[in-house]
């Protein structure tokens, strides 16, 4: 079974760049696409960014497009999610899910943890 965990969230400026990653040990994970999530305080759960499994087909929230790049790397069964020129609105908890059958705003499947991504003005 997949298990996702992401890193390499922190504190950061307006303007500034930040790359999340999300692994998993389990060697299958690169027959999985792959989203990126988040969870703003007091706000629902919204898709950000995701990934095929052969990176074929990205898709991004409105919100990121031009900002964020989503990528992966299968010979390290990782997932990044490129932040550049972060927003204070960016600010929230983000999650990367595992789906083996669907890209997009409706993934479900084996989520991860959580990291927090905190901007400042």
């Amino acid at each position: 079974q997949v298990q996702p965990v992401e890193s390499g969230g922190g504190l950061v400026q307006a303007g500034s760049s930040l790359t999340l990653s999300c692994t998993a040990s389990a060697r299958t994970f690169n027959t999985y696409a792959v989203g990126w999530f988040r969870r703003a305080p007091g706000k629902e759960r919204e898709f950000v960014a995701g990934i095929t499994r052969n990176s074929v087909t990205l898709k991004y929230a409105d919100s990121v497009k031009g900002r964020f790049a989503v990528s992966r790397d299968n010979a390290k069964n990782s997932v990044y999610l490129q932040m550049n020129s972060v927003k204070p609105e960016d600010t929230a908890v983000y999650y990367c899910v595992a789906d083996i059958l669907r890209m997009g705003t409706t993934m479900s499947g084996s989520w991860g943890q959580g990291t927090q991504v905190t901007v400042s003005s």
